[in-house]
């Protein structure tokens, strides 16, 4: 199966390891994995702003650029949520029944955990992440798209990986886009709590889905100094345990585990 990674904007400008992490790992299950470059924004900004007109030249570029592919994958809920639901009120609104039929007949879109989950069938990825990991699920995630509990399940079967709870983990991190421009104050203090319930997980590492959410949260326990790292699920599922290479023997010399008696080589005996 070939599938089509929409990395969005957001990781395209800011956090490129989350996408080369999309690669590595869909690879590694035996995806066959291509990112279409003539990809631009999925137009959720506009369409959350509510210029839905202005969000139709990117709904065409998105069909153009993903035409063709089996499946659409999305290392966002947000976006993904925006392309599955958002691009039919889009096509609607611009009174063409050709864009309509465009959006209908689209390869199918997946948030990474659906796609991990539902398509391949697969829990344990064969990841390594030998830290104590907490997990917010983001708000599209969680209630466009409703994957439920397929991240923590994901995150549950990394090796290594010790999974704590996060308190109110449902709340809001109070970042929503523009949201966190036009109501900064607002959401600055929904931020501060989320923050403040990671710190009471006591997790060194903290997930989700989403990377919006993260440079929010993460912005806010940064400046906070609690120590707490934040990750895209997709890095993590990528981590595999390290191999050490063991250096080469020289000849003539004895190997760490040679069964040499020190008494013996004190009195000469071995030679």
């Amino acid at each position: 199966m070939t599938v089509g990674l929409l990395v969005t904007c957001m990781n395209d400008a800011l956090f490129p390891d989350t996408g080369r992490a999309v690669v590595t790992l869909l690879r590694r299950l035996g995806v066959d994995v291509d990112f279409p470059a003539a990809q631009t924004c999925c137009g959720q900004p506009m369409v959350n702003t509510g210029y839905l007109d202005e969000a139709v030249p990117l709904l065409r570029r998105h069909l153009e650029a993903f035409e063709g592919y089996e499946a659409v994958v999305v290392p966002s809920g947000s976006c993904a949520g925006s392309v599955r639901h958002q691009h039919r009120l889009v096509a609607e609104r611009s009174g063409d029944p050709g864009l309509l039929r465009a959006v209908e007949q689209a390869a199918p879109v997946y948030e990474l955990s659906e796609y991990l989950v539902d398509v391949l069938g697969v829990v344990d990825v064969g990841a390594y992440f030998p830290h104590r990991v907490t997990y917010h699920p983001t708000c599209h995630s969680l209630r466009m798209l409703g994957v439920g509990d397929r991240p923590t399940r994901l995150l549950k079967a990394v090796r290594g990986l010790r999974f704590v709870e996060l308190p109110e983990a449902t709340e809001c991190c109070g970042f929503g886009g523009t949201f966190a421009v036009k109501n900064a104050e607002t959401s600055i203090a929904m931020g501060a709590d989320k923050a403040r319930h990671v710190r009471e997980s006591a997790a060194e590492v903290l997930v989700a889905g989403d990377n919006s959410c993260l440079t929010h949260v993460g912005g806010l326990l940064s400046r906070e100094r609690s120590g707490v790292r934040v990750m895209h699920l997709a890095e993590v599922l990528a981590s595999t345990e390290p191999v050490i290479e063991q250096p080469p023997r020289e000849a003539g010399r004895e190997s760490a585990g040679s069964a040499v008696d020190p008494a013996a080589l004190a009195h000469g005996g071995a030679r």
